[in-house]
């Protein structure tokens, strides 16, 4: 794989665990160290299909200690996560997300070295768009990043051509009709406009593919530019692009309490009016 110039050193970084508290709710240990969500722990809790140093549970208020007791659903033991990567990364224009490419044009793989074939990314962004991408390690963590259960925002700065009027942000933000069917509602703010081109900023929290060009599209003014600049609670601000950096902890947490939350989408992002 090229290297690009532009590739940070890694020397800094190190695949850390996910840390748990000594004390934590049997459900929540559950919808962390699986595929289930808090409220199918909870029915499995239930139906005594959780047992915990090898006596059956039904209490759905009970705490554990997850490093020293045996919790097991369905007679399967529960593994606790395992040590990790979760990084930020700016994505620069002209690059693509897919590991690797057949006319060799650059992705952002090039832009990590070695760590490119330890990580993977939560969604793709397209070749000619920018901005904030959640890479891992954690397969758990990226998939449930991306299912539509957790329904988390992603918010976009984007330019389009000419000036749309109050209507079309209006029928952005109520649903516009595409080819496979109605988009959900989305939050949209008028940043500033020009002659011939204006800046606005779209929330939405569905994956139909190409979805903000094509709504853009769908009210007569394409997109010249986009660029994703939050995902859920995480903010690109200053990342500079082809630069990626180390999620802290309390960022990592964040996402979990949503995972945990059974599907309950996350409130609007601060910086969306």
């Amino acid at each position: 794989m090229r290297r690009y110039k532009g590739a940070q050193k890694q020397n800094h970084l190190s695949f850390k665990p996910t840390l748990l508290p000594e004390k934590i709710r049997l459900n929540r240990l559950i919808a962390q160290c699986s595929e289930l969500s808090r409220r199918a722990a909870d029915a499995a809790i239930s139906a005594g299909q959780v047992s915990v140093n090898g006596e059956k549970v039904t209490s759905l208020g009970m705490t554990v200690n997850p490093y020293e007791s045996d919790v097991r659903v369905d007679g399967k033991k529960l593994e606790l996560p395992k040590s990790h990567l979760y990084l930020a990364f700016n994505k620069p224009r002209s690059a693509l997300v897919t590991k690797s490419d057949p006319l060799e044009r650059r992705t952002i793989w090039s832009y990590l070295g070695e760590l490119g074939a330890k990580l993977n990314s939560a969604g793709r962004l397209d070749y000619d768009t920018e901005g904030l991408i959640i890479l891992s390690s954690d397969g758990n963590f990226l998939q449930k990043l991306t299912h539509p259960r957790y329904e988390i925002w992603k918010t976009y700065q984007v330019q389009v051509k000419g000036v749309p009027s109050d209507v079309s942000l209006e029928t952005l933000r109520k649903g516009v009709h595409l080819d496979d069917g109605v988009t959900r509602p989305a939050r949209v703010k008028l940043n500033r406009s020009g002659e011939t081109s204006t800046w606005i900023e779209i929330s939405i929290h569905e994956g139909k593919n190409h979805q903000v060009k094509r709504m853009c599209e769908a009210i007569g003014h394409p997109v010249v530019k986009l660029r994703r600049i939050a995902i859920g609670p995480l903010e690109l601000k200053s990342l500079k692009p082809g630069k990626y950096r180390p999620l802290k902890p309390q960022e990592i947490q964040a996402f979990e309490k949503i995972f945990v939350s059974s599907g309950k989408a996350l409130p609007m992002p601060r910086h969306v009016s």
